[in-house]
């Protein structure tokens, strides 16, 4: 693209989300990218689509009340859990939790940041909060070649995060993998997709990404290994979705 439409796309993507930084582009993956070994490791974290009621898979996920619950699909088969430590704290855990015939098992506990402010129930453009809610993960991408994970992933040269984060850290590497929340975007396309369905004032861009050692503008994000694990374990036959917010507002 020439250099006047990314000077544009960069100001209109600013401050809307984590993946604010990113650079929107053709959909093409990046030329002269390497793919990375094409036989993942095996997770421990896949599983088959067991046969289970309604009610015993939402009743065992642990911490969510009457309200977050009736939000979980019912033929959700995984939910990546992300539990804030308090509704101001940047600081979070990601736990995915895969149904069985028995219920919800859950998998490793991995430290997380999510925004600087913590978390909201009406998220806006730029007010630094995570949304609170149940959403779908539908898409992956990154500006590295696919790890192995059986969502369709975009690799891309766009997925840049220039600068430093709210702590000084460098935000390079930050988008080298992600995972599209589906809050104010239309699922089924690229995370660097521009659609907002509910409007630019209600933000977007919101993603599970590489952890940068700081708060983010309004993504979760986990460490490197971590994020690798668990493209290879969602998979959309499971209807994967995420469920996030403080531990408060998941209790509701």
């Amino acid at each position: 693209m020439n250099s006047r439409r990314t000077v544009l796309l960069a100001a209109s993507l600013l401050l809307t989300g984590c993946g604010g930084g990113a650079v929107a582009s053709s959909g093409r993956p990046a030329e002269g990218a390497t793919a990375e070994p094409s036989t993942p490791d095996v997770s421990p974290l896949q599983t088959s689509k067991p046969e289970m009621s309604a009610e015993a898979a939402r009743v065992q996920l642990p911490g969510l009340g009457p309200k977050t619950l009736a939000e979980v699909p019912t033929d959700a088969r995984q939910a990546v859990l992300v539990t804030g430590r308090g509704g101001n704290s940047p600081k979070s855990t990601v736990v995915l939790h895969t149904r069985t015939t028995t219920g919800w098992q859950a998998g490793e506990a991995w430290p997380a940041h999510n925004a600087l402010r913590g978390w909201s129930d009406n998220h806006m453009a730029g007010d630094l909060h995570s949304p609170v809610g149940v959403y779908g993960l539908t898409d992956a991408g990154g500006l590295l070649a696919d790890p192995g994970t059986r969502l369709p992933y975009h690799q891309d040269g766009g997925f840049v995060s220039p600068g430093t984060g709210f702590e000084g850290e460098p935000l390079e590497g930050s988008f080298d993998y992600v995972v599209a929340i589906n809050y104010n975007r239309k699922p089924g396309t690229s995370p660097l997709d521009w659609t907002r369905p509910l409007g630019s004032g209600r933000g977007g861009g919101i993603w599970i990404h590489v952890d940068h050692g700081g708060p983010t503008h309004g993504c979760v994000s986990i460490a490197k290994n971590h994020m690798k694990e668990l493209l290879r374990a969602l998979d959309p036959d499971l209807h994967p979705v995420v469920v996030m917010g403080d531990a408060a507002s998941l209790a509701r």
